[in-house]
C-alpha cells in the first residue's frame, strides 16, 4: 500500500524554497550594485536611473545597455572602468574595499 503524500509538508518546502531565492536574488541585487559602482549614487538617483531604464522602449538604447552589461560581466576592463566612472573620474572596484552593508553614508 502506498504512503499518502503529505501535501502540507511539499507546500511548506516549495515556499521555504521560494523565499531562499527571493533572498538569493536580493543579495545578488545589492552585490551588482556594488561591484558597478552604482552604490556611490543616492538612493533617490539610483531608484531614478532604474525607473528610467524600466520606462525606456528604445530597442537601440536596450541593445546598447545589453551589450555594455554582457561586456561588464565578461571581465572586460573598459567595461569595468566605465562602470566605475564617478563625475569624469574613475574609481576602482575592489570587493575587499566596499564598505559593508548599511555603513555607506554614515558620519
Amino acid at each position: 500500500m502506498r504512503k499518502p503524500r503529505d501535501y502540507d509538508a511539499e507546500l511548506q518546502a516549495l515556499n521555504d524554497k521560494a523565499k531562499q531565492l527571493r533572498t538569493r536574488k536580493q543579495t545578488q541585487l545589492g552585490e551588482l550594485v556594488i561591484a558597478t559602482g552604482a552604490d556611490a549614487l543616492g538612493t533617490e538617483i539610483l531608484a531614478g536611473v532604474l525607473l528610467a531604464a524600466i520606462g525606456n522602449d528604445d530597442p537601440s538604447l536596450k541593445e546598447a545597455w545589453r551589450k555594455r552589461g554582457a561586456a561588464f560581466f565578461q571581465g572586460s576592463a573598459a567595461a569595468r572602468r566605465s562602470a566605475g566612472q564617478v563625475s569624469g573620474g574613475t574609481q576602482a572596484i575592489d570587493p575587499g574595499t566596499q564598505p559593508a552593508a548599511g555603513t555607506a553614508g554614515t558620519a
